[in-house]
Parts: C-alpha cells; sequence; structure tokens
C-alpha cells in the first residue's frame, strides 16, 4: 500500500504479542509508517486497548478511517485464556502475588457448567483495581501500587456467550463473548466468588472484535517488513 492508501484510511489487524502495550504497538506502527514512507504526519489509533499480559487481535486504524474507531470499539469481543482456581491476587491475574487460597476440592465439571450460566445476560461488574480507569484525575493503579482504598463503582456489562473448554486441577480454559467495557480479569474474580472459592486470570487472549477475527491479523514486525520504502511525503 502506498502513502496516499494509509492517509485515505485503512483497518489493520494486528497481533499483539504478549508484554507489549496498545500503546506501544501503535506507537511502532506510526514510526514504520512515517519513516518508510516519508510521511510527516499520520492519524493511527487503535480500537480497544489489550493489557501487556494479554496477546491477541488489535484494531489499528489509520487515515480517515480513525473516524470510525468509536463505531469499532462498540462490536461484541470475543477472548480466550485461562482462570487459575483456588487463589487470588490483588489485580486479578499475573501482575501482582497471590494473597488468598481457596479450597477446590468441591468444585466438578457440574458446578462449573452451571455457575457460567449465572454470568450470562447483562451483569454487574467493579472494574480492578489495577486499571487505567480514572478517579478524580488519577488512574486506579496509581492508587493501588500506592497501598490506598478507593470505591469502585459497578458498571453494566453484557456475557453474550461464556464456555469452559478444558478442565484440570486447578486451570480452567475458556470462551467469552462480551460486549465493550467488560473486564475479563473481573469475570475470572467474580467466577471464583461463585464457586465459593477464589480465581484469577493467567492467561487472555483476544480472539474477535465483531467479524475481525486474530487468524486474519499479522504481527507487528511482520508489519514492518510488509511496508515497502518510497519516497512519497506529506
Amino acid at each position: 500500500m502506498t502513502a496516499e492508501d494509509f492517509q485515505n484510511g485503512q483497518i489493520l489487524l494486528i497481533d499483539k504479542p504478549l508484554q507489549w502495550t496498545s500503546f506501544q504497538a501503535v506507537n511502532k506502527m506510526k514510526w514504520v509508517l512515517k519513516s518508510k514512507l516519508g510521511l510527516k504526519k499520520i492519524k493511527i489509533g487503535h480500537a480497544g486497548t489489550l493489557d501487556p499480559l494479554a496477546s491477541g487481535l488489535l484494531l489499528v486504524c489509520t487515515g480517515k478511517f480513525t473516524k470510525i474507531i468509536s463505531e469499532l470499539q462498540g462490536q461484541p469481543k470475543e477472548y480466550t485464556g485461562t482462570f487459575y482456581l483456588g487463589a487470588t491476587t490483588p489485580s486479578y491475574d499475573l501482575e501482582t502475588s497471590i494473597d488468598k487460597t481457596f479450597p477446590v476440592s468441591h468444585i466438578n465439571d457440574l458446578l462449573l457448567y452451571n455457575t457460567t450460566k449465572q454470568f450470562l445476560g447483562e451483569i454487574d461488574q467493579i472494574p480492578p483495581i489495577f486499571s487505567a480507569i480514572k478517579k478524580e484525575g488519577i488512574r486506579l493503579y496509581e492508587h493501588a501500587r500506592a497501598g490506598e482504598f478507593v470505591e469502585i463503582a459497578s458498571r453494566k456489562t453484557t456475557i453474550y456467550e461464556f464456555e469452559i473448554t478444558r478442565v484440570a486441577i486447578h486451570e480452567i480454559d475458556f470462551r467469552v463473548v462480551c460486549s465493550k467495557g467488560t473486564y475479563i480479569r473481573s469475570l475470572a474474580y467474580d467466577f471464583g466468588k461463585a464457586l465459593e472459592s477464589g480465581s484469577h486470570l493467567i492467561a487472555l487472549r483476544r480472539t474477535k472484535i465483531g467479524n475481525y477475527h486474530v487468524n486474519d491479523a499479522m504481527d507487528v514486525t511482520l508489519f514492518e517488513d510488509s511496508v515497502a520504502p518510497n519516497s512519497t511525503s506529506d
């Protein structure tokens, strides 16, 4: 594609690697477009943040297509991943260490199946304290890292599909289709409570946004290789 193609607007499907922030991925792509195509400026943004500990589909819009980012953000999203049963962490994932442990001997396949049904439809969900949501101008994770207590209001979210795809002793794999604003980390925590145990997220991958699938996405480094240098400038 040419510089003009990117300026007119593209929706790029990127498979964000682990440990990268969504901002880093977009910033890398912006640098590639500017340096390889000789652009002085280019509008570019993503349609939905992924945590550094999550991999998977990131929709990146360029040029005039940045105007439809909010529309893309509103599309249902599909995730796959793994919950670890019998323990919780303050961040609800692997960012922090285990703080409490719980029994799991009473958990069986039937209980897991019945518990997933409790979360289908519209639910009230409290975002994790380790999140980028702002309260009084300060991000929640900053309060958390400072050891400060913050009261967080619940939010409405919708779980369209929730299935368990593998069961081990402490680990369960899942697939979830949900609305915008759903925190899978909070789902892991609430799922553990509903089982009268504990749970935290140990793996997460976003596989779909609307009709866009991660199978059609490319790695950031492959994107860099795919952009051919030219002298077009803006």
